[in-house]
């Protein structure tokens, strides 16, 4: 097992091409995106709790904020895998790919596995920087005039400890997306049948305009706040 997995992070051409040999199994890949989905609702917990900490004064349920967050964290990874294998099958169409769509997303699960090392990670980095955050309260007074609320809202997105989180954590994630993106390419190239050159542009594309996003994303966070 561990060397099959070893195969997956550093030699996906080889684990893929063996994969193919054998029956679609969906029991290991889903196992991976339920590991990733727990991962998710956890880190969602501890992030939507600064939230529900400072709307707690105003009327505002926290367990319902908090609840709200996990729920769709922990499902929004079973989306998200049929989303991601849905735009590679879709794509790979124009490179001429032949497959099932199932066999892509089973592929597409044990790629998340790199996903789930970079949401161990910043896992890890939510237990050490979230709790030194200081969260300002909104009252419900304050409700009532948007300036104030705004005001509160920079406090808890400057504060240096969340900025810290937020820059590493995007980092980290870019950085494991491009793993699982390595793993994928190999994947998508036995799902569908493709050259190495096809697959890599049926997954390369998707993923690079994802990571301008949350490049974008990180300069208006910096700006913003």
């Amino acid at each position: 097992m561990v060397s099959n997995l070893l195969d997956l992070l550093f030699r996906p051409d080889a684990f893929f091409k063996d994969l193919m040999t054998e029956k679609e199994n969906f029991i290991p890949p889903a196992l991976i995106i339920l590991v990733a989905g727990i991962l998710g609702a956890v880190s969602a917990y501890m992030s939507s709790s600064l939230t529900a900490n400072m709307l707690g004064t105003t009327g505002f349920a926290p367990g319902v904020i908090i609840g709200i967050a996990v729920v769709f964290a922990f499902f929004g990874v079973f989306v998200s895998w049929a989303i991601i294998t849905g735009i590679f099958y879709v794509i790979s169409i124009v490179f001429k790919g032949n497959g099932d769509f199932s066999r892509s997303l089973e592929i597409i699960g044990y790629g998340f596995i790199p996903k789930i090392i970079g949401s161990f990670i910043t896992l890890v980095l939510a237990f050490v920087y979230l709790p030194q955050v200081i969260v300002p309260k909104i009252t419900q007074d304050m409700l009532s005039d948007p300036q104030a609320v705004l005001n509160a809202t920079k406090a808890l997105m400057s504060d240096p400890a969340m900025v810290q989180f937020y820059r590493i954590s995007m980092v980290v994630t870019v950085v494991f997306l491009l793993w699982s993106t390595f793993c994928w390419i190999y994947g998508m190239k036995y799902a569908r049948q493709l050259t190495l050159r096809d697959a890599a542009a049926c997954v390369g594309i998707p993923v690079v305009l994802y990571i301008l996003y949350i490049i974008c994303a990180m300069f208006l966070f910096a700006s913003l706040y």
